[in-house]
């Protein structure tokens, strides 16, 4: 038995997806979900083989939910048009319905989902590519989001001093604190904007707008105070890719 997830913020569309499944009895809806809230604690607590989720909901996204789960399930997407995550679903082993969509369609989507390796390692791996391409579109690259505890904290990037590089995560500095994000800085260095972000040592990505001034340190480097007062290592190629940014 396939034990499964619907998420989505319309009812009329979590609807049309349980009628279609009358088809599949291998396959138990164990929750319907009207947010990405409600779908993570969902995905936590059930832990299911496979969610059908929107991506446009209100709060947080389907792809900034995603995100948030250590262990992602498969995933059939149900989504208006997107061109970065037509892009990311065409480029990997994951199905899409484009609303509205068939029942021969969903049947289509259903059978590749059974025909295909599902296993949950292959899930994961699967969707964190997927989830890597959608990052680079411009709406998802505006805020981050990241767990707190039990709580989602949504954090703009204009709120961000600086990202350091911290074991297996990457600490986001805010004058709130710091958050972990289960992300590399490498991620992070090519999703967010170079016009207002700069990589300045292989440990810290800084906010432009936070830099106060730039003071000589040791050998061939410098150190970027910030308005927070701050005191951030800029290493030599860092210290060119600043200048180009500053026009210094």
């Amino acid at each position: 038995m396939t034990r499964a997830l619907i998420i989505d913020d319309e009812p009329l569309a979590r609807m049309v997806v349980l009628e279609y499944l009358q088809a599949f009895p291998q396959i138990e809806v164990l929750q319907e979900c009207g947010d990405g809230f409600e779908g993570l604690k969902a995905i936590q607590q059930h832990q299911p083989d496979l969610i059908f989720l929107d991506i446009q909901m209100p709060k947080i996204n389907g792809f900034e939910m995603l995100e948030l789960v250590d262990n992602p399930p498969a995933v059939i997407f149900a989504t208006a048009f997107d061109e970065f995550a037509i892009k990311a679903f065409e480029a990997h082993a994951v199905d899409y319905l484009l609303k509205p969509f068939s029942k021969e369609r969903f049947v289509k989507a259903i059978d590749k989902f059974l025909s295909h390796n599902n296993t949950a390692p292959s899930a994961a791996k699967t969707t964190e590519t997927l989830l890597e391409i959608a990052a680079q579109s411009p709406a998802q690259n505006e805020r981050i989001v990241v767990k707190t505890g039990t709580k989602v904290k949504i954090i703009s990037v204009q709120d961000v001093e600086y990202l350091q590089a911290d074991d297996d995560y990457v600490s986001v500095i805010t004058a709130e604190g710091a958050f972990l994000k289960n992300k590399t800085m490498a991620f992070f260095e090519k999703t967010l904007d170079p016009r207002y972000f700069v990589r300045v040592h292989r440990s810290y990505i800084i906010a432009i707008q936070q830099i106060t001034r730039l003071d000589p340190y040791e050998k061939d480097s410098h150190l970027a105070i910030l308005k927070s007062g701050a005191k951030i290592p800029v290493s030599k190629t860092g210290y060119v890719k600043l200048k180009q940014v500053l026009g210094i």
